[in-house]
């Protein structure tokens, strides 16, 4: 956490990821696919890992996938699921 300008906490973009850590979350990666599961862990890289992971194509499971790792360079955003 850091103080803005206003003496107000204001929380940084790993703080965010951190408290969705173990939480579903839902990833968009580039080239358009979609990955849901719970945040296990991720790096400086935005490197994540997540538990329970499902690829979804037009908001279904397309496939189960268990445990993934996906790289931080391919990763567009991250949101509550």
């Amino acid at each position: 956490m850091m103080m803005n300008e206003t003496g107000m906490m204001q929380s940084r973009p790993l703080d965010a990821l951190n408290k969705a850590r173990n939480k579903k979350v839902m990833v968009e990666l580039k080239g358009g696919r979609m990955f849901t599961g719970s945040l296990n862990a991720f790096d400086i890289h935005i490197n994540v890992v997540l538990d329970h992971a499902e690829e979804m194509e037009n908001g279904a499971v397309k496939r189960k996938l268990g445990t993934v790792f996906l790289r931080g360079d391919t990763i567009i955003m991250i949101s509550p699921a």
